[in-house]
């Protein structure tokens, strides 16, 4: 789906938060936006962590 916007779809997107959120919020929205990927590849880590723990732990 996101394979086929292109620049200009993605130059339009980028105007359109623009004007709802402002050149002052815009820091913000990427702050938390990052914070939340962080968040997610953390979690993501620990899962496939806990995974193959359980697994080594039923091997043994």
């Amino acid at each position: 789906m996101l394979q086929n916007i292109g620049l200009p779809g993605l130059m339009m997107i980028l105007v359109v938060v623009l004007i709802i959120f402002g050149p002052s919020k815009l820091p913000e929205l990427g702050r938390a936006v990052g914070r939340t990927l962080h968040e997610f590849k953390t979690s993501a880590k620990e899962l496939v962590s806990d995974t193959r723990d359980d697994v080594t732990d039923n091997k043994s």
